[in-house]
């Protein structure tokens, strides 16, 4: 019987129980998350996770910028379950968690809990309930004490949330990556006019 896997868009195979660092591809994870609307597509307008990844990411000082937009990339390859359900399936978690140890190990960051991202996580949901859920009257507990940002969220389609999330990860990465420069689909990148881009 084969292990159960799951293929990607770029032709990658990944295997739940012993996922590889070298089948993960940032581009992989921007398609991924930016096709994923978050809250299960309850909300006013689409909005990706890929979009939110970016949000938490600006919230964080420089050196935790690179986790915060990751801390959802192991949702690129396994959806964005909503907490509730994923509090019912323990070995969800236990998935989750080895995909992200494996995704920071790909990319040399520190993706186990962090109180600091965790904040930002909240500051963005709180900013997310606000403007995209608009009709949402229950209080969510988890978000108690917690502001949201002044600024409002625009939301993004795919295309352009993929485009941000690459664009914010080439920013963080650069010093590291700027020797393996390469030209990419334009077509792809084409609202940030980005030629030349890391080879990921």
């Amino acid at each position: 019987m084969d292990m159960p896997a799951i293929s990607t868009r770029s032709g990658r195979r990944l295997y739940l129980h012993n996922p590889s660092p070298s089948q993960i591809l940032i581009d992989d994870i921007a398609h991924g998350l930016a096709h994923q609307c978050r809250f299960n597509g309850q909300t006013n307008q689409f909005y990706s996770v890929a979009q939110h990844s970016v949000i938490v990411a600006s919230i964080l000082p420089p050196e935790l910028k690179l986790a915060g937009l990751l801390h959802d990339a192991a949702e690129a390859y396994l959806g964005d379950i909503v907490q509730p359900l994923k509090e019912l399936l323990p070995e969800f978690a236990q998935i989750e968690s080895r995909f992200a140890n494996v995704i920071g190990e790909r990319f040399k960051v520190d993706l186990t809990h962090n109180e600091l991202v965790k904040k930002a996580d909240l500051i963005a949901l709180a900013t997310e309930r606000r403007d995209l859920m608009p009709m949402e009257i229950v209080e969510w507990d988890s978000l108690i004490g917690v502001s949201p940002l002044n600024k409002s969220i625009t939301p993004l389609n795919p295309d352009k949330a993929k485009a941000e999330f690459i664009s914010c990860y080439l920013k963080l990465t650069f010093k590291e990556n700027n020797q393996r420069a390469v030209s990419l689909n334009q077509n792809l990148f084409g609202s940030l006019n980005l030629r030349k881009l890391i080879s990921l």
